[in-house]
């Protein structure tokens, strides 16, 4: 039991701290700066969102796998009748991201970040537990 709290406070901790890092990158972008891409706020997302299911996981203490495959964590939230705010179809599209951003970026993806970032968000902030 103390193992899985420990877990799943380092995690959604982490998780918070990705979206942070996602939101800042975001609006570095938006404000010009054009060292940065959008594949790296992607990046984080996807980290946020790996380390919330993940947290949410260990806060009901199921064991998950090291894997950062969304719609796995999704789908072994969904088996253990743990609910969240996430939509699992924006999850899938942000598993492009979890080791390398992609070559060819899409400008329709970019209107996708801002459904991805409202997303997490509110899964963030919502009373799960």
């Amino acid at each position: 039991m103390a193992e899985f709290m420990k877990h799943y406070k380092v995690l959604l901790n982490k998780a918070k701290v990705d979206l942070k890092a996602a939101l800042n990158l975001h609006d570095d972008i938006s404000r010009g700066d054009e060292e940065l891409d959008y594949e790296v706020v992607l990046f984080h997302l996807h980290q946020c969102a790996e380390k919330f299911m993940k947290s949410l996981l260990a806060f009901h203490e199921i064991d998950y796998p090291k894997v950062h495959d969304l719609e796995k964590l999704a789908n072994l939230l969904n088996e253990n009748h743990i609910s969240t705010e996430l939509d699992i179809e924006l999850l899938i599209e942000l598993s492009d991201y979890a080791v390398e951003g992609r070559y060819a970026f899409l400008q329709e993806e970019i209107d996708d970040i801002e459904k991805h970032i409202n997303m997490l968000v509110n899964a963030l902030k919502a009373p799960y537990i």
